[in-house]
């Protein structure tokens, strides 16, 4: 009898760690994106920062890289043409006259230099008490699969775009030239790629994404974001571990 107790104890032990874990993993995300430079000498701070943003479980955490100062010395590895136009695109909706790093973009809506601790986590306070749309992202047989759920699911009726972005988790790059030469710097969750991949008119969406059209090799993790294009808020958001099972 007293096996009986020990055993039906552990499966509901279990039971709980895996209802558990299966909430945190649907817990609703916050996104901040920080927009960012090997060749600018204020950012080191800013991507510290996002290294410890980068930890929480109810933030998507990403460091994307433009490529604006490459000309100054130092040609950023990480850099794509694409992270610079979409950090243009939120500059027009976001009423401002011009970009600049290191900028930290919090759901969308709103933003401030990324190295401003307080502003930040306020930003991010307040913007957890948005409504979300529940966005899932999962494992597949050759790749991943997204789904978006339809009408009602959000407050607002905007078109939305999908964008599918792949990141790794922690990159150190010795910075050989440049305003930070001679330094070895750490980058959290460095996007390596981002490209849209559907539309939402509050109109379910089910989409397999291959691995071959995801560009992951060798990348640890990727999330979805739903995001306005009108106002560029970002809607719902989820992501998915690629490495460690």
């Amino acid at each position: 009898m007293k096996r009986f107790f020990t055993a039906f104890a552990l499966a509901a032990a279990l039971a709980v760690a895996v209802q558990t874990n299966a909430a945190a993993a649907e817990k609703p995300l916050t996104v901040v994106e920080l927009y960012t430079s090997q060749g600018c000498s204020s950012c080191p701070p800013a991507d510290a920062f996002l290294g410890e943003l980068a930890k929480r479980d109810d933030l998507l955490a990403l460091s994307i890289h433009v490529d604006y100062w490459d000309y100054i010395g130092w040609k950023d590895r990480f850099a794509l043409p694409e992270n610079t136009k979409r950090q243009r695109a939120y500059a027009s909706k976001l009423g401002m006259r011009y970009v600049y790093t290191p900028q930290m973009v919090v759901q969308g809506a709103a933003h401030s230099t990324g190295s401003d601790r307080d502003k930040i986590l306020a930003l991010i306070a307040k913007a957890r008490k948005s409504k979300r749309v529940a966005v899932r992202i999962s494992r597949a047989e050759d790749g991943i699969r997204v789904t978006v759920p339809g009408a009602g699911t959000a407050d607002t009726t905007d078109e939305a775009a999908l964008w599918l972005a792949v990141f790794d988790s922690k990159h150190e790059t010795a910075i050989k030239r440049g305003e930070n030469g001679g330094r070895t710097l750490s980058y959290y969750n460095v996007v390596r790629g981002i490209k849209r991949i559907g539309t939402w008119s509050e109109k379910p969406l089910d989409i397999p994404i291959r691995n071959a059209d995801m560009s992951t090799d060798g990348r640890d993790g990727c999330a979805v974001i739903l995001q306005s294009v009108s106002t560029g808020r970002i809607l719902g958001a989820a992501k998915l571990a690629l490495t460690g099972g």
